[in-house]
């Protein structure tokens, strides 16, 4: 298995998920399928939906192309850079194994792909799992051992043991003009309320003790079942991100909510995050994008950003511990020196915890692309790099303020040397800093949640001494 690079003028890159694993070896004569899983978190759990369904029909699961029968290539269209890519790794794939079948949201462009690898042998959209399996059918047929092939409870999963991300619908039904994901994956469509919180059960009696919840609109969940009750534990519970948020909080992991858009609803959220009896981080990832209002209505974005500074306030009086992320884009076309000094601005009012920062990309197919008065490249690169300047004083003077807290945190990895590498209430996995336990790490283990104060801070990343464990 192998992951997309990160670039280097882009900083963290919140498109991307964790990189993935896979321990499983193959036993003698099992059909073998190679995958390769480009970027975000929702493509990860298309790809872990794919594998599952492969591993159910007697299929090994190869990490990357030696052995494998056949490779599976799931791809990325979120930036022409992304699109990039996913055609180098199809052609590393057709290089490396020679049988190559492509998904994922690049695969709603089969002529873009078969114009540069005419080679391969299938291409497939986003989430059309079974067109998958047609197509690995074809090159290499199934052969189950039903007494050798039992599937984990939980399926297979490309994260760590300790957390799963946890996807709650498809699709968006907004028309951001740089944005052409809604094209390729759909309109809205969440999935019942009933059956994310079985899947999420059963993920945290396998032994998950992070649920990250994501969509491509999270606070929209449930809309386009206009909220429908579902049965659960002898009740029912709403298709609505408030009772599903509730429900998730009740079953002994943290949650953790990506992609949530400020709509006014969202505060319904907060005193969930504030009450420590349940398991609901205070932490909401919110696609902000700009703040300028000129920006914003030529990106056509949903949310009344002139009141985002009034809700950021009234969140944190009712969860003062609250961390917020967000993601910006810089040099979007007619963007002017007074709007992004705005941004700049209304960052430094803001303070944000965790911040990534794109400079804009024309992509194939969006709007954006015939808007007028394009920033020039240098522009950009320099607006991104004053931009990051400003986020990671933000962000230092944010981690120096945690000296001598403690804190709670889960272990994620323990190196040769016995250093733990572990994320806080703070942190979500590969796009958040780190909080690093150096010494006194005898008998801790990979997903153990334990106490820790803090004693030395960075620009991104946290130092501590082990306090307690859980």
């Amino acid at each position: 298995m192998t992951q997309n690079p990160t670039p280097p003028n882009l900083g963290p890159r919140p498109d991307l998920a964790p990189k993935a694993q896979l321990t499983d070896a193959p036993r003698d004569g099992q059909p073998t399928i190679g995958m390769v899983s480009l970027g975000c978190p929702k493509a990860l759990v298309d790809s872990e939906r794919i594998l599952t369904r492969l591993r159910a029909e007697g299929y090994a699961i190869s990490p990357d192309y030696a052995g494998a029968e056949a490779v599976i290539v799931n791809t990325c269209g979120f930036l022409d850079s992304a699109k990039a890519e996913s055609l180098d790794a199809i052609g590393e794939a057709l290089k490396e194994n020679g049988k190559v079948i492509v998904t994922g949201c690049l695969g709603a462009e089969p002529d873009y792909i078969r114009e540069h690898h005419p080679q391969i042998l299938a291409v497939t959209g986003p989430h059309q799992y079974e067109q998958v399996l047609d197509a690995v059918h074809g090159v290499v047929p199934p052969a189950p051992d039903p007494f050798i092939d039992l599937l984990p409870a939980s399926g297979v999963t490309l994260t760590p043991r300790h957390y799963s991300y946890l996807k709650i619908s498809e699709g968006c039904n907004h028309k951001c003009k740089f944005c052409v994901i809604p094209d390729m994956r759909g309109r809205l469509a969440s999935r019942p309320a009933h059956a994310v919180l079985r899947e999420a059960e059963k993920l945290v009696e396998a032994g998950v003790k992070e649920l990250l919840v994501i969509s491509q609109d999270t606070s929209a969940y449930g809309l386009d079942r206009k909220y429908d009750l579902n049965p659960w534990k002898g009740g029912e519970v709403r298709s609505h991100i408030t009772d599903l948020t509730r429900e998730l909080g009740r079953l002994g992991a943290w949650v953790r909510l990506h992609y949530v858009y400020p709509y006014p609803h969202v505060r319904e959220l907060i005193p969930l995050m504030a009450d420590p009896a349940n398991g609901v981080l205070p932490y909401l990832d919110i696609p902000f994008q700009h703040a300028h209002p000129d920006v914003l209505r030529r990106m056509a974005r949903p949310a009344a950003a002139a009141k985002t500074l009034d809700e950021i306030a009234r969140w944190r009086a009712d969860c003062p511990d609250i961390t917020l992320r967000s993601t910006f884009i810089v040099g979007y076309p007619g963007e002017t020196e007074a709007e992004f000094q705005h941004l700049l601005d209304w960052l430094d009012e803001a303070q944000l915890d965790r911040v990534g920062c794109f400079q804009y990309e024309n992509v194939a197919g969006a709007r954006s692309n015939t808007l007028p008065d394009h920033v020039p490249a240098e522009v950009k690169q320099e607006r991104w790099e004053r931009f990051m300047e400003k986020s990671q004083a933000i962000s230092e003077a944010k981690l120096a303020a945690k000296l001598g807290k403690t804190l709670e945190v889960i272990v994620d990895d323990i190196d040769e040397d016995g250093v733990a590498t572990c994320r806080t209430w703070a942190d979500a996995p590969e796009i958040d800093g780190n909080l690093f336990i150096d010494e006194g790490t005898e008998g801790l283990s990979v997903g153990d949640v334990v106490q820790v104060t803090v004693d030395e801070a960075g620009e991104y990343d946290l130092w501590a001494c082990l306090a307690s464990r859980k």
